[in-house]
């Protein structure tokens, strides 16, 4: 089996060797960027399968920010991650409103990190050993999890891969209430509550863009999420 390719953006010379030194002993493939040119032309050549962004790069404050919107229009399924020292709310939900999967302080420990990568990888492995033809059905929403794909009348809906597992996690349980952290579980992601309104708000833009009356996820206050379709 070929090794997992990683590719980590960060600025910091010493920071980005211990992460590329951390990774490549846990048997990954690292490949590393300080720039936001220069990681953009590699990924525009080879995508890999996963990228770590940190948001300041260089003389680009918000460089990862414009650096995840070049990765999702190349792909809406690749595994990507912020890892930065802006831990504020505000950085929080603006990454991961522009598609990223996770978002981590530089101050995680690195068993915490190893850990969250992981997971991401193993959700994409869980689609890889699902039978095919493996589809949910409800209404007009169809789901294909062998491939990660998900229609709504027939249009595709781009969804990264936490969002997928969420909507899944959702429609399978068609009126029933999924509190957060069952979304979380199901999603095989570890956030804040707050991190997860956040997905929940995205999911229902993307679906809103292809229907613009669409409104079969329910907010129940104090509660949680359901498919009301």
């Amino acid at each position: 089996m070929s090794k997992k390719h990683i590719v980590i953006v960060e600025d910091e010379p010493s920071i980005l060797a211990n992460y590329q030194a951390a990774l490549t002993r846990q048997g990954y493939h690292v490949s590393g960027y300080m720039e936001l040119n220069k990681s953009k032309n590699a990924l525009s050549q080879d995508l890999p399968d996963m990228v770590i962004i940190d948001i300041g790069l260089g003389d680009e404050p918000d460089g990862g920010f414009e650096l995840c919107r070049f990765i999702r229009s190349q792909s809406e399924s690749i595994p990507l991650m912020f890892l930065t020292a802006r831990d504020d709310e505000i950085d929080m939900v603006s990454g991961l409103r522009l598609g990223a999967d996770d978002y981590l302080s530089k101050d995680i420990s690195l068993p915490h990190l190893l850990a969250r990568i992981a997971a991401l990888f193993r959700r994409q492995d869980l689609v890889q050993n699902k039978e095919e033809n493996d589809v949910i059905v409800q209404g007009e929403l169809r789901i294909l999890t062998d491939n990660l794909q998900i229609f709504w009348k027939n249009e595709p809906i781009d969804l990264t891969v936490t969002e997928f597992w969420m909507v899944v996690s959702l429609a399978r349980h068609k009126g029933h209430v999924k509190t957060r952290d069952q979304l979380m579980n199901d999603a095989n992601v570890y956030v804040d509550t707050s991190t997860v309104t956040s997905h929940i708000k995205r999911i229902r833009k993307k679906f809103i863009v292809v229907d613009s009356e669409f409104d079969c996820i329910d907010t129940v206050h104090g509660m949680g999420y359901r498919w009301k379709n």
